[in-house]
This record gives structure tokens, sequence and C-alpha cells, in this order.
């Protein structure tokens, strides 16, 4: 029951990414092929409604769900690995014809060559944690 709301916020989110044929494997398609701006308009938004919430979080000192103070910690910056790091997930996202956030909702849609990419994904993560320290960051 502690996270009972956790999972209606994320059955909610899957309602909307699924409504705003955000998982869908055309729209992605079109997108990569600068053929419509469907996606582009789903993730601008999104980015514009993210830096709403993180200048709301800041200026009203807003806590989170455990009552602590929300911080907000600067990266290094490295341009390089993020662009690397966005050449390959952008490879990715191609390659399986969605971003990782949709994976389960297309599970749960009944798309089950999902499965295959979920794999592949848990394997890259476990890979990647596996390698982290002996890889340049």
């Amino acid at each position: 029951m502690k996270f009972l709301k956790f999972l209606i916020v994320g059955v909610f989110f899957g309602i909307i990414l699924s409504k705003s044929e955000a998982i869908s494997w055309y729209r992605i398609y079109e997108m990569f092929k600068f053929q419509s701006f469907h996606m582009y308009g789903i993730i601008g938004s999104a980015v514009v409604v993210g830096i709403i919430f993180v200048q709301v979080i800041k200026r009203f000192n807003v806590k989170n769900y455990k009552g602590n103070a929300i911080e907000f910690i600067p990266k290094k910056s490295g341009k390089y690995r993020n662009i690397i790091g966005g050449i390959i997930f952008g490879l990715g996202w191609s390659l399986a014809g969605s971003c990782p956030g949709p994976f389960f909702i297309l599970l749960g849609k009944g798309a089950l060559p999902i499965v295959i990419v979920i794999l592949g994904a848990v394997i890259g993560a476990f890979t990647y944690h596996a390698t982290k320290n002996k890889i340049p960051h």
C-alpha cells in the first residue's frame, strides 16, 4: 500500500503515452526521418514542463515525499560523453523503435517482441555497471 500512489501515477503516465501515440513505432520512425513534428512536440513540451517544475522546486523549496529538501547537484561538464552517449541512446532507440520509457507499456499492450528489447536493455545496463570503472567518463 505504501507505493500505491507511485503505481497509480505510473499507470496514468502509461495511459497518457499510449493515447498520445508516443509508443507508436510509426511515430518514432516519422520522427527519425524528420517527416512529422508530433514526437518533437511531445518531447519539447516535456522539456518545457520539466524546466517549469525544476524552477518551482528551487524557488518554493518543495520537499520530496519523505519530507526532505530536494537538492540539485551540478554535474561535471562532459561534452564528448554526452554526445557519444546520446548517439548510442539514439541508435538503440531507432533500432528498438521505442525509447526505454514505453517498453513496459508496449508489453502491457501485448507487444510480446518487446521482451527481447527489455532483456537487451537490462543486459546493457548490467554490462555498463560491470565496466563503468574501466571506461573513461
